[in-house]
């Protein structure tokens, strides 16, 4: 009660006063011609940072919802930066634009999930785009090794002779089949090479990938059905 005692003295006196919060520097209540009434605390003004971020989170979530036109609004603000990002990783514009597809499709799958507490618009959507490009450029690297051990192996048998029909046979080939790996996607890819290269079993390969046998079965099936589209239907 001693506080409110101290409030009516002050009123009767018609003294200025403010009581302070003695947890903090900010007033709790202002004295007033109207009388005692709660300091009314003004929000900082929103600057033109916080906006931007707004606008980006706000189209986020309406790709959550299924918006078309949010995702073409959000790939108009967002592609030009990230595609110089990945341009300086890959060193390749062809590959660089399909990581850049990787990363929106991603975007537009997860879209609902994303948190803004977590991080920025933006800086999830670099993230995002640089676990894709690191994925494809260790896939790219797997390929290229599987290839120069594949070489390796023609190379090695004694009764090929480079300069037979045969020879040239097996490096075209050779040169066929490692153009279409490249162009089957990183998850098949990567699913291909541990069970034709490695001679895993499909449970083991889930075991290593930690995804279920059913979708390491799918990756493989798929796989080798794009890779004998690339292929013209002939290994």
């Amino acid at each position: 009660m001693g506080v409110f005692r101290l409030i009516d003295v002050l009123t009767a006196c018609q003294l200025p006063w403010t009581f302070v919060n003695p947890f903090g520097c900010e007033p709790l209540f202002a004295r007033t011609e109207a009388g005692c009434r709660p300091a009314v605390r003004t929000a900082a003004p929103m600057t033109t940072v916080d906006a931007e971020r707004q606008f980006d989170a706000d189209l986020i979530g309406r790709i959550g919802t299924g918006d078309e036109a949010a995702f073409a609004e959000l790939y108009d603000r967002f592609s030009p930066g990230l595609f110089s990002m990945v341009m300086k990783m890959t060193g390749d514009e062809a590959e660089t634009e399909d990581v850049l597809q990787d990363a929106f499709s991603h975007i537009w799958r997860k879209a609902a999930s994303y948190d803004g507490n977590r991080s920025a618009p933006f800086t999830w959507a670099v993230m995002v785009t640089r676990n894709k490009c690191i994925d494809r450029m260790r896939v790219r690297q797997r390929v290229n090794k599987i290839a120069d051990r594949y070489s390796q192996e023609i190379a090695s048998h004694s009764d090929v002779d480079e300069a037979s029909a045969e020879a040239a046979e097996v490096r075209e080939q050779r040169a066929r089949v490692r153009k279409a790996l490249a162009g089957v996607a990183p998850e098949q890819q990567q699913a291909i090479e541990m069970a034709f290269f490695n001679d895993l079993t499909h449970e083991e390969i889930a075991e290593r990938l930690g995804a279920p046998l059913g979708t390491v079965k799918a990756r493989i099936r798929r796989g080798l059905l794009k890779l004998r589209d690339l292929l013209g239907g002939n290994t």
